[in-house]
C-alpha cells in the first residue's frame, strides 16, 4: 500500500527554462540512441524525485528502454524503478509492473554476473514491496549457488533484506544461509552470510563460531570483525561460552589487521577485569599507536588507553616506559596525549625512569631537527616540572639540567624553566643554595627580559648568605657593564667622535648631497638630503655589542630595570642584617644606589630606544629612597624581605588547594547516588567487567533518539505569529533549533468560506541561512487547517532573518498574497559557555589565550552600562545569564567588598567562533553602577548580537533569579 505522502530524501536541481515536454521525452526514448536514452532517463528520474513523476512515460520506458542490453541503461533503470510510482490511486500494483517484474526476473537469470549482482543490489532497495518481490524469491535463492562470488555475496544481502522486511516470503532463510555458510569458501560471501545470522539468528551465529573456533585467527579481517561484534552482543546476555570467547579475543590481539586488534582489545576489557587481560589490551593499544600511521587513529587509541588508565591505573603502571616510546611519533598532539597519560601513571616507583626519559627527549630537541621543536621542548619542560614538584626526590636531579635552557632562544621554554625553578626553590628550601648559585652563573647567557625578571626576583628573594650576595653583585656588574651607564656611553660616543676628527668641524657638521627628482607634473627638482655625522655616530654606539642586561635597559625594557632595582634593594637589606662589616655594607648600598640612579639617568638620555616611563621611574626612586633611609624605616624592610615572598607562598598554596578541590569534586561526582536509585549488592552482582560497548545505543544517545525533549510550555514560547487575525489566512510557526538545522512547523488556517487552490508558502532567508526544500502546492478547504514543515540550514552565528509570503488562487482564479512577519533567529541558541586560559599560571608563563585572541580580533562592540542593579557582582551574573558566557576571572579575584569590578568572559558558538567580553564597572557614591562592556569577535554578527542582548537585558531592571 502506498503511503499518503512519499518520503523525499533529496532534491535535484532542474532548470525550469529547459524542462522538456512529455512528448519530447517520449520521442527521445523511442528514437534516440543509448546515450540519448540514458540522458533522458536521468532527467525523468530528477523530475520524479522533485515531485513530477511523469506517469505517462512508464509504458514508453518499458517498451523502448527495458529491452536494451546497455549495462549503464540497466543500472539507470534500477534507479528509476526505485523512485517511480508503482501503485495506482487505490493502492494496487499497476498492471505495467508485471512487465517490470518479468524483466527483473530475466536479469536475475542473466548470464552476465555484473547484471545479476546489480539486480540483486536493486532488490535490497525495494524490500518493502511484497507484490514485486514474491515471484522473484526463488530466483534469489538459486543465485546463492552461482559460480561467481559477486553474485553470491549480493544474493545473501538480498535475502537478508527480504527476510528482515517480509519474513513470510523466505521463512527458512536462517537455515538456508547457515547451509550456505558451511559450504562457502569466498571470504566476503562468508562475512555477509555471518552478518545475516548475527542479525536474524544469533544462536546459529554462535554455533558457527564454536564450529570454526580454531580457524578464526587465520580468517579474513572482515569476518573477524563480525565475529567480535557477535561476541559482544552474545555476552550482553547470559552465556556459557564466555571463557572461550576471552581466549579467542586474546588470540585476536595478535592479528595482522590494526582494526581487528583495536576491536579485540576494546572487547576484551568489556569481557573481563582480569589484570593480565587488561595489561594485554593496554599493550595492544600501545603497539597500535606505535605502528599506525594515521594521527587521528593514534589519538583515538590513546583516548581509549586513557579511559583504561582511569579504571585500572595500578595495572598499567609497568607499561609507563612502553607508553613513553610513543614520543617517537612526529605529531605534537599525539606526544601531548601520551605525556598526559604518562604523568597520570607516574608514581614514586617509576618517576626516576620517567624523568630520565623526558630529559633524553629534551636533549634530542637540541641535537636533532624536530617538527615544532620549540612547542615540544616547552611541553617536555612543563612535564618535568610537574614530576619534580610532585616528587621531591627527582627535583634536585632535574633542576640543574633544566636551567641550561634559561638562555634558550625559544622564549616560552625559558619562561617555563623560570616558573619551574621559582616553584622548586619555594617548596624545597634545601635546594635553594645550589639553585641560586647556578642561576648566578647563568646570568650572562640569558637573552629575554621576561626571563631576566623571573631570575632577578628569585635571586632577590632566596639568596640568603653574605658570600652568595657578593657573588650576585659581581655577576650583575658583568651583565650590566661599566657603571654609570650614561657616562660610559657618553665616553664611547666621544671616542667615536675623536676617531672622526678629520671630518669634524665646529658644532655639528652636516654633509649635503643632491640628486635630481621627477615631480608629478614631469618637471625636475633638486632633492637635498642632510646626514648628521653625530647622529650616525650615535647609532653606531647604540649598535655596538653590549652585555645582555645592559642591552635590555638601553633597548627600553625599563620594567626589567625596575625589577633589578627591587632585587638589589632586597639583597642590600638582607646583607645589612647579615653582614658585620659596616664599611662593606655601605659600599654595597652605594653601588646598588649608583646602579639604580644610572638606570634612571640613561632612561632620560638619547642613548635609549624609548625614554623611561613614569611608573618605572617611581619604582626605582622608591628603592633608592629605601636604601638612603636604611636604618630609619624598618617597616619597609619587612615589606621588601618578607611580604613579597609570603605573597608568592600564598599563591602557590592557593593553586595547590584549587587543584586538590578539583580532584575531590571529580571523585565526588562519581560517588553521588540519588535517593531513588536501586541498591546494588556486590555479592549478588554479576557484572565484573567494564561497560559493554553497544554501537546502536551510542548512536541513539548521540542523536538524542532516547531522550524525551518535547515540552509543551517551551514549545509555546517558540511560536511566532506570521499573519494577523483579520487576514484571509492566519499563519503561525513553531521554530525549533536542531544544532545546525532550523525546522519550521507552520500552521495555516483558511479563515474564508472559499477553497484556496495552489496555495504556496514561499520562504526566503537573510544571512547565513539556506532553505533546503522547494515549496509545494496545497489545496485548503474553507475554514480548514494545513500544516507545512520547512527545514533551514545554518552555516554561521551571524544574525539571520526568515521572511516570506503566502500565495494562492482565490475565486475566479485571481492570485492573492499575504506577506508574512519576519522571524529573527536567536543567536543565543548557538552560543555556549566555554573556557580558555585567561591569566598566567605558575607552570605556564606564555601569553594567555584570552589576551592573544583579544589582540587578534578586529570587531569590537562597546555597550555602556545603564542599570538599576547596585551590586557589581550581581550585574556580572546578570550579563553572563543574558549572553550565555562564562566568567574566566577566578572567584578569588572577585571576592571581597569593593566598588570596582573587572572581569573577562568567554563563549564559543556551535560553529567554533569565539566571543570575548570584558566587563569594567564602578559603583558610584549614590549606589548606581557605571562602566561599559566591551565585546570582541572575529565576525561582526556575534559582536553586534551579543551587544544587543546586553542592551535588552539592561532594560529589565530585575536582577536574575
Amino acid at each position: 500500500m502506498a503511503s499518503s505522502e512519499a518520503s523525499c530524501y533529496s532534491l535535484v536541481f532542474d532548470d525550469p527554462s529547459e524542462i522538456p515536454t512529455t512528448q519530447d521525452l517520449r520521442s527521445a526514448l523511442q528514437k534516440g540512441s543509448d546515450e540519448v536514452k540514458l540522458d533522458t532517463l536521468r532527467k525523468i528520474i530528477a523530475f520524479t524525485i522533485n515531485g513530477n513523476p511523469q506517469p505517462a512515460l512508464l509504458m514508453p520506458i518499458i517498451q523502448y528502454v527495458m529491452p536494451s542490453r546497455s549495462k549503464q541503461l540497466k543500472k539507470m533503470l534500477h534507479f528509476y524503478w526505485e523512485v517511480c510510482p508503482k501503485y495506482d490511486e487505490n493502492g494496487k500494483l499497476k498492471q505495467e509492473m508485471i512487465l517490470v517484474v518479468n524483466a527483473i526476473r530475466n536479469d536475475l537469470q542473466h548470464p552476465n554476473e555484473y547484471i545479476r549482482g546489480a539486480t540483486l543490489r536493486f532488490l535490497q532497495k525495494i524490500s518493502k514491496d511484497a507484490e514485486l518481490l514474491e515471484p522473484l524469491v526463488p530466483i534469489c535463492r538459486s543465485c546463492l549457488e552461482h559460480r561467481h562470488s559477486y553474485v553470491r555475496k549480493n544474493a545473501v544481502f538480498a535475502i537478508y533484506t527480504i527476510y528482515r522486511e517480509l519474513e513470510h516470503l523466505i521463512p527458512d532463510a536462517p537455515e538456508l544461509i547457515q547451509t550456505f555458510l558451511a559450504a562457502e569458501s569466498d571470504a566476503t560471501c562468508k562475512r555477509n552470510a555471518f552478518v545475516f545470522l548475527s542479525q536474524c539468528a544469533m544462536p546459529k551465529a554462535v554455533e558457527y563460531i564454536l564450529q570454526v573456533f580454531d580457524q578464526i585467527p587465520g580468517m579474513d579481517e572482515q569476518l573477524q570483525m563480525s565475529i567480535i561484534e557477535v561476541i559482544r552482543l552474545d555476552c550482553k546476555q547470559e552465556t556459557t561460552h564466555k571463557a572461550r570467547y576471552i581466549l579467542l579475543i586474546s588470540e585476536l590481539l595478535n592479528a595482522s589487521s590494526h582494526a581487528v586488534k583495536y576491536e579485540a582489545a576494546t572487547t576484551l576489557t568489556s569481557l573481563t577485569q582480569n589484570p593480565a587481560a587488561i595489561k594485554a589490551a593496554a599493550s595492544c593499544y600501545i603497539t597500535l599507536v606505535q605502528k599506525e600511521s594515521d594521527n587521528n587513529a593514534k589519538i583515538i587509541v590513546l583516548d581509549r588507553l586513557d579511559t583504561l588508565r582511569s579504571k585500572h591505573g595500578h595495572v598499567l603502571d609497568p607499561l609507563v616506559m612502553d607508553i613513553l616510546q610513543i614520543l617517537s611519533s612526529a605529531d605534537l598532539e599525539v606526544r601531548r596525549k601520551a605525556i598526559s597519560i604518562v604523568l597520570s601513571l607516574t608514581s614514586s616507583r617509576n618517576v626516576e625512569e620517567v624523568v630520565l626519559s623526558l630529559k633524553k627527549q629534551l636533549q634530542k630537541t637540541q641535537d636533532q631537527e624536530f617538527e615544532k621543536a620549540p612547542e615540544y621542548r616547552q611541553l617536555l619542560i612543563q612535564s618535568i616540572h610537574v614530576c619534580a614538584v610532585k616528587f621531591s626526590e627527582v627535583a634536585a636531579s632535574v633542576v640543574h639540567a633544566l636551567m641550561d635552557f634559561l638562555g634558550d632562544n625559544n622564549n616560552p621554554s625559558a619562561l617555563d624553566v623560570v616558573a619551574f625553578v621559582r616553584e622548586v626553590v619555594e617548596k624545597f628550601p634545601q635546594l635553594r643554595d645550589t639553585v641560586c648559585e647556578k642561576l648566578i652563573q647563568t646570568l650572562p647567557e640569558i637573552k629575554s627580559g621576561k626571563v631576566y625578571r623571573g631570575v632577578l626576583w628569585i635571586l632577590g628573594e632566596y639568596v640568603e648568605d653574605v658570600k652568595a650576595i657578593q657573588n650576585t653583585f659581581r655577576e650583575l656588574r658583568k651583565v650590566l657593564g661599566e657603571i654609570p651607564i650614561l657616562a660610559s656611553e657618553q665616553r664611547l660616543l666621544e671616542e667615536a667622535s675623536t676617531e672622526d676628527s678629520e671630518e669634524k668641524k665646529e658644532g655639528e657638521e652636516k654633509k649635503e648631497t643632491s640628486k635630481p627628482k621627477v615631480l608629478a607634473d614631469g618637471t625636475y627638482a633638486t632633492e637635498t638630503a642632510f646626514t648628521s655625522m653625530s647622529s650616525a655616530r650615535l647609532e653606531q654606539v647604540k649598535a655596538a655589542a653590549k652585555p645582555p642586561l645592559r642591552a635590555l635597559i638601553l633597548g627600553g625594557d625599563f620594567y626589567t630595570g625596575a625589577v633589578l632595582a627591587s632585587s638589589l634593594t632586597k639583597l642590600v637589606l638582607r646583607y645589612s642584617e647579615l653582614g658585620s662589616d659596616k664599611r662593606k655594607r655601605n659600599a654595597l648600598r652605594a653601588e646598588a644606589m649608583l646602579i639604580m640612579a644610572s638606570v634612571i639617568r640613561v632612561g632620560q638620555s638619547k642613548f635609549v630606544t624609548v625614554p623611561i616611563d613614569e611608573d618605572s621611574t617611581e619604582r626605582v626612586m622608591s628603592c633608592i629612597q629605601t636604601l638612603s633611609e636604611l636604618e630609619s624605616k624598618p617597616p619597609v624592610h619587612e615589606i621588601f624581605l618578607k611580604d613579597t615572598k609570603k605573597a608568592y607562598s600564598k599563591m602557590v598554596a592557593a593553586q595547590e588547594k584549587k587543584a586538590a578541590e578539583k580532584k575531590e569534586s571529580e571523585e565526588a561526582k562519581a560517588k553521588i547516588v540519588q535517593v531513588d536509585d536501586l541498591l546494588s549488592f556486590r555479592q549478588f552482582s554479576k557484572k565484573a567487567t567494564d561497560d559493554m560497548l553497544d554501537d546502536s545505543e551510542d548512536v541513539n544517545r548521540a542523536t538524542g533518539a532516547s531522550e524525551v525533549t518535547e515540552d509543551f510550555i517551551s514549545n509555546l514560547s517558540r511560536i511566532s505569529q506570521l499573519t494577523g487575525f483579520s487576514d484571509p489566512i492566519y499563519a503561525e510557526a513553531y521554530v525549533k533549533v536542531h544544532g545546525f538545522d532550523i525546522s519550521l512547523d507552520v500552521l495555516l488556517v483558511n479563515q474564508t468560506a472559499d477553497t484556496l487552490q495552489n496555495l504556496c508558502l514561499d520562504f526566503a532567508t537573510l544571512g547565513d541561512l539556506k532553505l533546503v526544500e522547494c515549496p509545494s502546492l496545497y489545496t485548503v478547504a474553507p475554514h480548514s487547517f494545513q500544516s507545512i514543515k520547512a527545514t533551514i540550514k545554518v552555516s554561521s552565528t551571524e544574525t539571520g532573518v526568515i521572511f516570506g509570503s503566502i500565495l494562492w488562487e482565490g475565486p475566479g482564479m485571481a492570485e492573492q498574497c499575504v506577506i508574512l512577519n519576519d522571524i529573527h533567529i536567536d543567536i543565543m541558541d548557538y552560543i555556549k559557555p566555554a573556557y580558555c586560559t585567561e591569566q598566567q599560571a605558575t607552570v605556564r608563563l606564555t601569553t594567555p589565550q584570552f589576551r592573544s585572541m583579544w589582540t587578534e580580533f578586529e570587531w569590537e562592540n562597546r555597550v555602556n552600562v545603564t542599570t538599576t542593579i547596585s551590586d557589581p557582582r550581581e550585574y556580572l551574573h546578570h550579563v553572563m545569564k543574558a549572553t550565555n558566557m562564562s566568567c574566566l576571572t577566578p572567584e578569588g579575584a572577585l571576592s571581597g567588598d569593593c566598588d570596582f569590578l573587572s572581569a573577562n568572559m568567554y563563549a564559543k558558538s556551535l560553529f567554533g567562533e569565539d566571543a570575548l567580553a570584558n566587563l569594567s564597572v564602578e559603583r558610584t557614591e549614590n549606589g548606581t553602577i557605571t562602566g561599559h562592556v566591551r565585546i570582541r569577535s572575529k565576525t561582526q554578527g556575534i559582536a553586534l548580537s551579543l551587544g544587543d542582548r546586553i542592551t535588552m537585558a539592561q532594560k529589565d531592571n530585575k536582577p536574575p533569579v
